[in-house]
């Protein structure tokens, strides 16, 4: 017990602000209250449209019909935009606002994005370019179709400018979704490659927002619960993928991930991985796996004592490794699901005279703001060129 005017030596909480995000429905057939979540955005009114943002994949798997089936039922008219590209464009996000405003002028449709993170992304851009430009974003419902992402869970989309070879942010507060739709259902026909690409990018967030130096408690307990669910029940998932256990740890483990970067920020390895993105076409989850081990391991050489190396402790808590063995016991996970933890200059067409331009563009990205130690454009090239085999 403290005695009268003896200090407290507990370090005071700092200062952080959280907002709760979307509303979430969670569970194996949560699509089928669709039709109501878009009624309660608008308002209860039968005559509110619904645009659905979503890929060719998608309507070829007939997921889409089942939500065009749901929507029907709830009497909503909608039109669907199904062209979003793997890597969704400045240029296909402001021909989707395009199709919006003409089908449903002098209104504010409810854009329901379906899919991956492309499909979310996209949708984010369209809900706001096809708004009034002074006013707030169409209102979104995000109904995630991989576990990965977590983009259900922020107003930001993530787009290709491919004038200039980078990457790119629209949306804005107003573009977060309302609801977030989690069935794990949708996510069983997911193929193995996908699935560990997707899962490894969830598995990146959790560990990045666990270090990131805008973390807060809230974001942490956000991450080391992700990170738990992601660490155990990818490599299940991948395995087999008709496992409804591993499917809807993996959904939600996706979505915890989601919700701590919202709120903390990520760091080095995204900002390389949408450089391998911008410049290769490398998709996005095997693009973080490429750099993750030496970018945790370079990470580590400078940890501090106190705060970050408290962080980098928690992270090997969760792993059950000692903290110096992180970077191995990543790059061994990262294999195991099938996913490549180095740069293959030759397939890839990455060469030592190219690394200066994926460095530059890195180090332009914002994302890598709140790593845990920060980089320029040398150090960023040296990374790279660590990674490169």
């Amino acid at each position: 017990m403290l005695t009268s005017g003896a200090p407290c030596a507990c370090a005071a909480t700092p200062p952080f602000v959280h907002e709760p995000g979307p509303a979430v429905d969670s569970g194996p057939g949560a699509l089928a209250r669709l039709g109501d979540h878009v009624l309660d955005v608008h308002a209860g009114a039968r005559t509110g449209g619904a645009v659905v943002v979503t890929d060719p994949g998608l309507r070829a798997a007939g997921i889409v019909d089942e939500a065009l089936a749901v929507l029907a039922a709830a009497g909503c008219p909608t039109v669907v935009v199904d062209d979003v590209p793997g890597n969704p464009t400045v240029p296909s996000v402001e021909a989707g606002a395009t199709v919006v405003a003409g089908a449903f002028p002098g209104t504010r449709a409810v854009v329901v994005a379906l899919g991956g993170g492309s499909a979310l992304d996209a949708a984010k851009g369209i809900a706001r370019l096809a708004a009034e430009p002074s006013g707030p974003g169409l209102p979104l419902i995000a109904i995630p179709t991989t576990a990965g992402t977590g983009a259900e869970t922020n107003g930001f989309g993530v787009l290709e400018d491919p004038v200039r070879h980078c990457k790119v942010y629209c949306g804005d507060a107003s573009t977060t979704p309302r609801v977030a739709v989690l069935d794990p259902l949708l996510t069983h026909g997911l193929p193995t490659g996908p699935t560990a690409a997707t899962g490894v990018d969830a598995l990146v967030h959790a560990v990045e927002s666990l270090v990131s130096r805008g973390r807060s408690p809230v974001s942490e307990a956000f991450a080391a619960e992700a990170l738990r669910r992601v660490w155990r029940w990818l490599p299940v998932a991948v395995a087999d993928g008709a496992d409804a256990t591993a499917r809807a740890e993996m959904l939600l483990g996706a979505h915890l991930a989601g919700q701590a970067l919202t709120r903390s920020g990520l760091g080095l390895v995204h900002a390389l991985g949408h450089a391998l993105t911008a410049h290769h076409g490398v998709v996005h989850g095997r693009a973080l796996g490429m750099v993750l081990p030496e970018v945790v391991a370079w990470s580590l050489e400078d940890r501090v004592a106190g705060a970050d190396e408290g962080a980098w402790a928690r992270v090997a808590e969760t792993l059950g490794v000692p903290v110096a063995s992180v970077p191995g016991a990543l790059a061994e996970w990262c294999a195991a699901v099938g996913v490549a933890t180095a740069i293959d200059g030759g397939a890839l067409g990455v060469g030592r005279t190219e690394v200066d331009a994926l460095a530059s563009t890195a180090a332009a990205d914002p994302v890598g703001r709140n790593a845990p130690r920060a980089a320029d454009r040398g150090a960023l090239a040296g990374l790279l060129s660590r990674s490169l085999r």
